[in-house]
């Protein structure tokens, strides 16, 4: 499969540093307890057209996503499958998971990205 270059749409640039400068509690420690220091790069609130995900490693083509609770109306779903599906066509895989996840399975999360980006670099 073909993947096309990611794009950035500039535009967002001021957004995405805003959200760098004020992540949820969650994307904090997911961060700085663990991509962070990640031996495979991992940026935060990275552009990606004129979505601004929440991590993106280029490495393994992989979009990490944490959920809050606005995510779960229907108007929020709909909105995020959109967006997977545009970011898949980049061949991206888009990891998604609930804040309460991050709060209460801290390890097992972190334990499935690495897995994944593992096995998504070793392709």
């Amino acid at each position: 499969m073909k993947h096309h270059t990611v794009t950035k749409n500039y535009k967002m640039l001021g957004t995405a540093r805003t959200l760098r400068r004020n992540l949820t509690p969650q994307e904090r420690r997911l961060w700085y307890s663990f991509l962070r220091n990640y031996p495979v790069k991992v940026y935060k609130q990275r552009i990606i057209e004129s979505f601004i995900v929440d991590f993106y490693c280029a490495q393994a083509r992989l979009v990490i996503e944490l959920d809050g609770s606005q995510h779960y109306t229907s108007q929020g779903k709909a909105y995020d499958a959109e967006r997977s599906d545009i970011l898949q066509q980049y061949g991206l895989q888009v990891l998604r998971f609930a804040n309460n996840d991050i709060d209460r399975h801290f390890d097992a999360v972190c334990q499935q990205i690495h897995n994944i980006i593992q096995s998504r670099i070793s392709i």
